[in-house]
């Protein structure tokens, strides 16, 4: 047998070890050492031999143990399916028996409504028929009551619902009533409280500042030299100023008259300067009357923009806060404008900030509402319209402008900022000592008052009382009754508004009374 043919023979386990002898015997052989080389050989394949049995053997019985491993594992994943098969298989069962109750729960409630609907059926049909019964029965009354009342129904429910509106609109009527009062009870108090708060916060003086007209000179002397020689001086002053200079025979003093305070307050001011100088003379009237003009005109803009930051108002034009300085200058009834346009700014803000409006649009119309004095001596119309003009031109808030032409009643008020800047301006002209008048006006004034009133037919007497701030008016019962007297007190006072000029408000009231007298004897 050769190496190869032996080495094939020994089989799977000795392939290696075959191949090896072979390779022995091989060599062997070639060295004539051939018989101890089978010898070993043969040895080699018993051992081999023996080994190839013991790995068969070994072999085998790992593979019976892994069969009884994968056996005994087998058997434990049929066991828990079958033991889930079981659960699912009873929850199954479960169900099924839940479905059957609730099929025949439904089944007994099919049954049960259909009981029901067949009650139903009956009741609505016995319902319909005692509704038939009812109408007949209702028809049957009706016919007797028409017969019994001598009215048909629908005259009875003409009559029930005439009834029933009638009282509806005397409820309604009662109801209106009490909510007025109450509302004018609740708004009068509203009122006082907003005006006494306003007037409380704004602190202003009692007496305002006036332009004063009359110059005072060191002596009588002066008058000469302010006249000059054949009248050139007066003239000359009179020419430059547009004021006229009065010298009569009141002492150490000259009069100047214009209805311009700017330049009456001009030709004051260089009046004093040229007394003060010693130098009287055209030349120099107009050399001095001329830096007056000017540092007036300066002063004019820097008071009219310190008025705008002592009320927080600002952005107005140029022109407008030069007409505010302007003011300054300006008086009624010895009242500064001026000062009287701040309290107006600074009542009227507190009013709105009181009632929640617009604060800086109501002192904004409160600080400029008479800007037509500024100018109304060269301007024909009222002060409150030709401020409304000026307002509009230079694109004011038309609010704005509706509160200035409308607070002495020339326009119609359009919001309520407007009533509040009247009402701020009413009170800023009637405060105790805002406003001084002369004797002799104050009493032609409570005569014209008085003239006023007694002018209307039916009036037996008029008094002026509480400084001409009321009139009482006492008329003749037997030719006016109550209404004719309320009558005549809204005329009285629209022709006092038409014809006199007065500060704040005059009451009007009119007194009716009847008497009769008897002596028992």
């Amino acid at each position: 047998m050769s190496p190869l043919q032996l080495a094939i023979a020994l089989g799977g386990g000795g392939i290696l070890i075959g191949a090896v002898m072979a390779f022995v015997v091989g060599r062997l052989a070639g060295n004539g050492l051939v018989g101890k080389a089978r010898r070993e050989a043969a040895q080699l394949i018993s051992d081999a031999e023996r080994e190839a049995a013991l790995t068969v053997k070994d072999a085998k019985t790992g593979l019976k143990e892994q069969r009884v491993e994968l056996r005994a594992q087998v058997e434990a994943e049929a066991r828990e399916m079958r033991k889930e098969l079981v659960g699912l298989e009873k929850r199954i069962i479960a169900k099924e028996e839940a479905v059957d109750k609730r099929v025949e729960s439904l089944e007994k409630k099919s049954s049960e409504l259909a009981a029901k609907e067949r009650d139903i059926a009956e009741r609505e049909k016995a319902h319909l028929a005692e509704m038939d019964r009812v109408k007949e029965l209702i028809a049957d009354q009706m016919v007797k009551l028409e017969q019994i009342s001598g009215m048909t129904a629908d005259q009875a429910r003409k009559a029930i619902f005439e009834q029933l509106e009638t009282e509806v609109k005397r409820d309604s009527a009662l109801r209106l009533k009490r909510i007025e009062d109450e509302m004018v009870e609740n708004s009068e108090k509203k009122a006082h409280w907003v005006i006494t708060e306003a007037v409380q916060r704004c602190a202003a003086d009692h007496i305002a500042d006036t332009t004063v007209s009359v110059v005072a000179l060191p002596n009588d002397e002066m008058k000469g030299r302010i006249i000059g020689r054949e009248g050139r001086n007066i003239r000359a002053l009179e020419s430059a100023t547009g004021i006229n200079v009065i010298i009569d025979d009141t002492p150490e003093a000259v009069i100047l008259s214009g209805f311009d305070p700017v330049r009456r307050e001009v030709a004051r001011v260089a009046l004093e300067r040229l007394i003060m100088d010693g130098r009287i003379h055209p030349a120099r009237i107009e050399e001095v009357v001329g830096k007056v003009n000017d540092e007036i005109q300066k002063n004019i803009k820097e008071m009219g923009e310190q008025a705008c930051l002592e009320v927080d108002v600002h952005g107005l034009p140029g022109e407008i806060v030069r007409l505010l300085g302007r003011l300054h200058y300006r008086t009624s009834y010895g009242q500064n404008v001026l000062q009287h346009s701040k309290e107006v700014c600074h009542l009227a803000g507190v009013m709105a900030a009181e009632l929640g409006l617009n604060v800086p649009l109501t002192k904004r119309a409160g600080l400029i509402h008479d800007i037509g004095k500024a100018i109304n001596h060269e301007v024909e119309g009222s002060h409150a319209v030709i401020g409304h003009d000026i307002a509009k031109r230079h694109g004011e808030n038309p609010l704005v402008a509706n509160a200035i032409g409308s607070h002495h009643g020339e326009m119609n008020q359009e919001d309520v900022i407007s009533v509040l800047v009247q009402a701020a301006d009413a009170l800023s002209a009637a405060r105790p000592g805002a406003r001084r008048e002369t004797v002799e006006s104050y009493i032609k004034r409570l005569e014209q008052l008085e003239a006023v009133a007694d002018g209307f037919p039916g009036v037996d007497k008029a008094f002026a009382i509480q400084a001409g701030r009321e009139v009482r008016i006492v008329v003749q019962p037997d030719r006016l009754d109550d209404a004719q007297a309320a009558q005549l007190a809204r005329d009285v006072a629209r022709k006092v508004e038409t014809e006199m000029v007065y500060p704040g408000q005059i009451k009007v009231t009119v007194v009716r009374e009847t008497r009769a007298v008897e002596t028992a004897r």
